[in-house]
């Protein structure tokens, strides 16, 4: 039994607490733990590693009567998952300016298959109006599984307008839409892409969706891709239906590139962080 799970263990036995009693506690924080899930934690068989898992720990350390830390410092870092992964992947909010919003609209969605989908392709092909506002996104995925299970693909969207309608979500390829969570006062929308089945080891899908902005469209001036993940291929490709923009900046490395009516950015090799444009008009 590791360390984690003998702590746990004791300070479940100190507290007198069944697993039950446990898990009601956890839910009235507002944290769903299966009472399995509990028992597999205490007895070594699986250990806390997702987001949701660790903030379940932070829980049970009050609800124990822990010091702040106790059983979280016991964990150490997450184990890597995925063969392309040589260090733990970032939490599915990171690279967000506020990370906190993103996690609370993440919070109700089933996000445990997301490391599990190799990233082979990722296609974006972005429309500006005339009239120089975000008109739409359309994006496709090629994804493969590394263990099988893995049934769906969460987007998650920013607007840095917040008083602008968030775009509709609609699925063309090989998905059909699932569980949406808007948020307008955070600019953010979270939503689920579910695959017509759960895929196998070694599977790949090819998946596509659009995002459509609502009337008034917000003016356009960037448009941006985060990679949580190492990503084989990524394409971008930015149309404008008018005028060019005055001047064009390459977010991978701040530099300059020749405005024109369509842009493109094409990597191979992707290493997680943002790829994309911004100009000026």
């Amino acid at each position: 039994m590791d360390e984690f799970a003998q702590a746990l263990r004791t300070a479940i036995t100190n507290r007198g607490l069944g697993l039950e009693r446990l898990r009601e506690h956890l839910s009235q924080n507002g944290v769903t733990v299966s009472m399995a899930t509990l028992s597999y934690w205490q007895t070594g068989r699986s250990r806390p590693e997702r987001q949701k898992s660790l903030q379940a720990v932070v829980h049970l350390e009050h609800i124990l009567q822990l010091p702040p830390g106790h059983l979280s410092e016991l964990l150490g870092p997450p184990r890597p998952r995925g063969r392309w992964l040589r260090h733990a992947p970032a939490p599915m909010s990171a690279f967000w300016p506020s990370p906190t919003p993103v996690e609370h609209a993440l919070h109700d969605l089933d996000t445990q298959w997301d490391d599990q989908l190799l990233r082979v392709s990722q296609q974006d092909f972005v429309t500006i109006g005339a009239d120089r506002t975000e008109r739409a996104f359309r994006s496709r995925q090629v994804l493969s599984a590394s263990m099988t299970g893995p049934d769906r693909w969460v987007v998650i969207m920013h607007v840095d307008a917040h008083d602008q309608p968030l775009p509709l979500v609609n699925a063309l390829k090989n998905c059909t839409v699932g569980q949406v969570v808007r948020e307008p006062s955070e600019g953010l929308l979270v939503a689920e892409l579910l695959f017509e089945r759960p895929l196998r080891k070694g599977e790949s899908v090819v998946i596509e969706h659009e995002l459509v902005n609502q009337d008034p469209c917000p003016l356009a001036t960037n448009y941006e891709r985060k990679f949580r993940l190492p990503t084989r291929e990524y394409v971008l490709e930015v149309t404008f239906e008018g005028d060019a923009p005055a001047s064009v900046v390459q977010l991978a490395d701040g530099s300059a590139v020749t405005p024109g009516r369509t842009l493109l950015d094409v990597a191979l090799d992707v290493q997680p962080g943002v790829r994309g444009f911004s100009w000026t008009w």
